[in-house]
């Protein structure tokens, strides 16, 4: 059997003659070289010398000649081209610290470990990816000046100027009911103060995930069995909510969303001030980032509702697809960007609205400045969009494919 000890002294032997002669061709005539190998290996003369200097103290430290057991390696496999084992190593370490789970530049070990810093600074640091750096290689940041390649890793949805502090997308098991560490339902059939007809149940058939969506459907299946505000349901729906679970002060709220057509039907994508139990509605604020009515599903509406702008007169604009496209042909991202002192209303990238507290009436109060918990519910009949009739197609099902809150950088 072979000795592993002299194993790692050769392979680390040749790993040191590997980059010696790499910097030898750095320098050498281009053409000579392949294009595809000058993209990796031609570095500037200052950024070289670094590499150097960095290879001349991993070759002759004693923690490549010790007699020591592998180190950890995480499941993800090994950086590309050059690749370095190794524990975790302390912040700012050069050359040998631990490969991780998110996978790693060319000359880079990365991932997991503790060893670079927020910052990225070292030429072959390892550690968690921070903010963009100007280092050569290393992955605590990001390389500006030469093109490497990195091992495959899924990123999270990302928006510039923008961090990820909360999202669903909606991607269990089909069938699967919606995550209760994110939602709750709210049950009933009392109106909600619209006189709407449907009664709304916490059951997989009016609130599932399927296909990498929620969906919600209005149904009339099995509504003669609820009691509603005027007797005997004729429908029922579902009303999801975030109230106890999760509330935004401030950010980009937005969700993507194919909406349900039909008359009497009502899709939302909405917010409440989460002081509504104290404040009551309108004082407590409502943002509604989203509504629709099936009857005219070329028209988006985007509202606010406080004291002295609520009900039939609230701050809104409506805005609609060119060509005057359906928004129930398709998925749309229904946004608003919220700040202490306006909310702006998108559809898709398009702004179509902004609004202040110069916009509200004269006494009024701006009370858009505490949490407010989001709502998603499909709504049947009610004082706007009417009763449906015999050309409304049952179930009428909103699609959601997720929602997301970002806070600004």
């Amino acid at each position: 059997m072979n000795d592993p000890k002299n194993e790692r002294d050769n392979a680390r032997a040749a790993f040191c003659a590997t980059c010696t002669a790499s910097l030898a061709l750095a320098f050498a005539d281009d053409s000579a070289l392949p294009r595809s190998y000058l993209i990796y290996t031609r570095l500037s003369l200052v950024n070289s010398v670094a590499l150097f200097s960095t290879i001349i103290v991993a070759c002759s430290s004693p923690a490549l000649t010790a007699d020591r057991s592998p180190d950890p390696v995480s499941s993800a496999g090994m950086p590309s081209m050059i690749a370095m084992g190794g524990g975790a190593g302390t912040a700012g370490s050069a050359s040998y610290a631990g490969a991780g789970s998110s996978g790693s530049p060319a000359i880079a070990a990365g991932g997991a470990g503790a060893g670079a810093g927020g910052s990225g600074s070292g030429v072959l640091a390892g550690g968690a990816p921070g903010a963009a750096g100007s280092n050569m290689l290393g992955t605590g940041g990001a390389d500006t000046n030469t093109p490497v390649t990195t091992m495959p890793v899924t990123p999270g949805p990302t928006l510039p100027g923008w961090k990820l502090v909360w999202s669903d997308d909606f991607d269990a098991a089909d069938g699967s009911a919606v995550d209760n560490n994110r939602w709750r339902h709210e049950t009933g059939g009392n109106g909600y103060g619209n006189q709407e007809l449907e009664f709304y149940t916490d059951n997989v058939e009016n609130s599932a995930q399927r296909g990498g969506n929620l969906v919600i459907s209005a149904m009339r299946e099995g509504a003669g069995s609820q009691s509603c505000w005027y007797g005997a349901c004729q429908f029922t729906s579902a009303r999801l909510v975030t109230a106890g679970k999760f509330s935004a002060s401030y950010g980009r709220i937005e969700a993507r969303i194919k909406i349900p057509v039909g008359k009497g039907i009502w899709p939302a994508f909405w917010m409440l001030g989460d002081d509504i139990a104290s404040a009551n509605w309108p004082n407590c604020g409502e943002i509604d980032i989203m509504e629709a009515i099936g009857s005219d599903p070329t028209t988006l509406h985007g509202s606010l509702h406080g004291p002295g702008y609520s009900g039939g007169s609230p701050l809104t604009a409506t805005t609609r697809l060119p060509n005057q496209a359906k928004l129930s042909d398709d998925f749309h991202t229904y946004a608003v960007e919220w700040a202490p002192n306006s909310v702006k209303f998108f559809l898709d990238s398009s702004l179509y609205q902004t609004r202040t507290p110069a916009d509200l009436p004269a006494g009024s109060k701006w009370v858009y400045n505490h949490g407010f918990f989001m709502i998603l519910n499909v709504a049947v009949g009610g004082q706007w969009p009417g009763s449906p009739d015999a050309s409304t197609a049952f179930p009428a099902r909103m699609l959601v494919d997720y929602v997301r809150v970002y806070q600004s950088n």
